[in-house]
C-alpha cells in the first residue's frame, strides 16, 4: 500500500469525490465515519457513513447513520505488503483521509472518524471552530 500510495490515493480521492459530489448529504449531518472491513484474502474495504450525532467520548455516535455509501465501497489489496495487519490498513486509510481533508473542504466542516466495524473508533479530524 505504501509503495503505491499516490496511485491508491488517486483512486480513493476519485471514489470519495464521486460519493460526496453526487449524493445529497443530509442537512443534519454532524459527522462522517469511515467504516473499515476485513474482507479476507488480504483485502480490506472502506465504506463512508454520515451520522446525525457526534460525541467524542461515545463511539456509538457512528452507529446513528443517516446516510451510507452502502455497497459502493473502496477496496484495497494488501497482498503485496509485508505488514498485512488491520492496524496498518487503518493507518493507511487515515493518512489518505487526512490528505483528502487538507486538499478539499467537503469533509472539513464536521468531525471525521475511522474504525473497523467490530473494533474501536478513532476520531481523526475535528474542525476548528
Amino acid at each position: 500500500m505504501t509503495e503505491n500510495y499516490d496511485e491508491i490515493y488517486s483512486s480513493f480521492k476519485e471514489w470519495l469525490d464521486n460519493l460526496l459530489e453526487n449524493n445529497d448529504m443530509p442537512a443534519d449531518t454532524k459527522a462522517f465515519n469511515f467504516n473499515l472491513y476485513d474482507e479476507g484474502d488480504e483485502v480490506f474495504s472502506v465504506q463512508l457513513i454520515a451520522s446525525d450525532r457526534f460525541a467524542p467520548d461515545d463511539e456509538d455516535w457512528a452507529c446513528c447513520e443517516i446516510w451510507s455509501s452502502k455497497e459502493d465501497i473502496f477496496c484495497i489489496s494488501a497482498s503485496d505488503e509485508e505488514d498485512k495487519s488491520g492496524e496498518t490498513f487503518q493507518n493507511f486509510v487515515s493518512d489518505m483521509v487526512i490528505d483528502y481533508i487538507a486538499k478539499s473542504d467537503i469533509l472539513s466542516s464536521v468531525p471525521v472518524g475511522i474504525g473497523f466495524v467490530d473494533g474501536d473508533l478513532n476520531i481523526i479530524f475535528i474542525p476548528e471552530n
